[in-house]
């Protein structure tokens, strides 16, 4: 057989570990995996340079693309192309912030039309769970969502409004009834206060303590108990949750949860007043809480850690004022994840399996991607060229999502993806070529 295109890399990693080698990709897929200097007949071959380590391309299972309805905070081609600028070949969109949000069918159609022939990567799609939309989970699981996302106190937009714990237990009910996932936005509404306006980051988090969260993933653990539903917790930032959740674990519950690049890289301490770009909920802790946090993926708690993109307009920020209560809460990252992840994990001792562990091979696992995820025959041949010692300063002028504005602006940090393929094609050859996932396929 000739093989479409042959990539000899002196590293990459494979599912046992790095080594030198060369993977043979026929028809978007990896049909082998052989010696580095095995001659394959192939129509192409490329050889890596020395300093570039092959990866699987990321998997981002938390983006906020924001169109149809809000397309100026952000859109498909512009996530799409930031995404596959830093590595991320496959991204699944959050249900809200768009207008139609995707609690229904016809909503999820209008989603898909728009994002035809726009994406540069793969795209997967996440249904709602509101008020009053119940009988429409089952329709939207059978259309190919790949899960349910709601909220357990207001999402900051009027049209995804929260499950109250009765919504919340009916919602658990029906989707576990045929097997599906529900993912949720943890906070208590009870014990969030309003933000007072000012311009100090202690005051903004203090009025979403840490308790906030864990009395909500208490309360989800006590219902996934009670219903058998699946259960993702979202965006963790209080390491104090963490042992209730191990101890879930220890139960059998079907318990997941995720942390951010943010909440792993940044601490509270360091946040300077004003500086509303951090802005996020729930909000980025002390140095105590990163470390716990970094605790938890060592120890295997926390599963995946994926970028909760959520950009918005500069003007939404509140740059001019610095007032963190009015200011749109969401930390805009999807092309900076992996090096500043990278750069935090080698400090700590972790090794770059970790790292791809915890973003491309759990995400893929979380949403059922059973052809992504992984360097090894019979995969989607989505790849990433990475080099781990480059260094670069972050420059929000080259970076290719909507707005200009990130908490990583002028940040040192280490690792450079010089390039992203989307099954064995370099994306820089087929823009707006990426596929629309339904849930089983990829």
């Amino acid at each position: 057989m000739t093989l479409d295109l042959l990539i000899r890399a002196r590293s990459a990693l494979l599912p046992d570990g790095p080594r030198e080698c060369s993977i043979g990709i026929s028809e978007g897929r990896i049909v082998s995996i052989g010696a580095w200097s095995d001659p394959d007949p192939a129509d192409r071959t490329v050889e890596l340079a020395d300093d570039e380590v092959l990866l699987p391309g990321l998997v981002d299972s938390h983006v906020h693309v924001n169109e149809p309805g809000r397309t100026a905070w952000e859109g498909f081609a512009t996530a799409t192309a930031a995404a596959a600028a830093g590595g991320i070949t496959t991204l699944v969109d959050m249900p809200l912030n768009s207008i139609p949000p995707t609690c229904d069918v016809d909503a999820l159609g209008q989603k898909r039309a728009v994002a035809a022939r726009q994406c540069s990567i793969d795209v997967g799609f996440w249904g709602g769970a509101i008020p009053g939309n119940l009988a429409e989970l089952r329709a939207l699981h059978d259309a190919g969502v790949f899960g349910f996302k709601c909220f357990l106190l207001p999402s900051g937009v009027e049209e995804f409004p929260p499950l109250d714990d009765g919504g919340l237990a009916a919602a658990m009910r029906e989707i576990a009834s045929f097997d599906g996932l529900l993912i949720v936005h943890a906070e208590d509404p009870g014990v969030v206060r309003d933000a007072p306006h000012d311009r100090r980051y202690e005051s903004f988090v203090d009025s979403r303590p840490p308790e906030a969260e864990n009395r909500s993933i208490r309360r989800l653990i006590e219902f996934a108990a009670d219903t058998g539903c699946r259960v993702h917790v979202l965006h963790l930032s209080s390491a104090a949750a963490l042992p209730m959740i191990a101890d879930a674990r220890a139960r059998g519950l079907p318990l997941t949860v995720e942390t951010c690049p943010h909440y792993l890289v940044f601490e509270a301490g360091a946040i300077p007043d004003g500086a509303t770009q951090f802005k996020c909920c729930p909000p980025i802790r002390d140095e105590a809480n990163r470390d716990a946090l970094w605790d938890g993926l060592r120890g295997g708690v926390i599963d995946c850690v994926v970028s909760d993109h959520s950009p918005c307009t500069p003007d939404l920020k509140q740059l001019d004022t610095g007032d963190f209560a009015d200011a749109w809460g969401g930390i805009a990252s999807i092309q900076l994840g992996l090096p500043a992840v990278w750069t935090e994990a080698r400090t700590r001792g972790f090794a770059l399996a970790d790292v791809v562990r915890w973003m491309s091979q759990r995400p893929a696992e979380l949403v059922g991607l059973g052809a992504k995820g992984k360097l090894a025959p019979g995969y989607d041949a989505d790849l990433c060229v990475f080099v781990p010692d480059a260094e670069f300063v972050v420059d929000v002028a080259e970076l290719k999502h909507k707005n200009p504005v990130t908490p990583y602006a002028g940040r040192t940090l280490t690792g450079v993806v010089r390039s992203t393929w989307l099954r064995g094609v370099a994306i820089n050859d087929q823009v707006g070529t990426g596929r629309l996932l339904s849930r089983g396929e990829g």
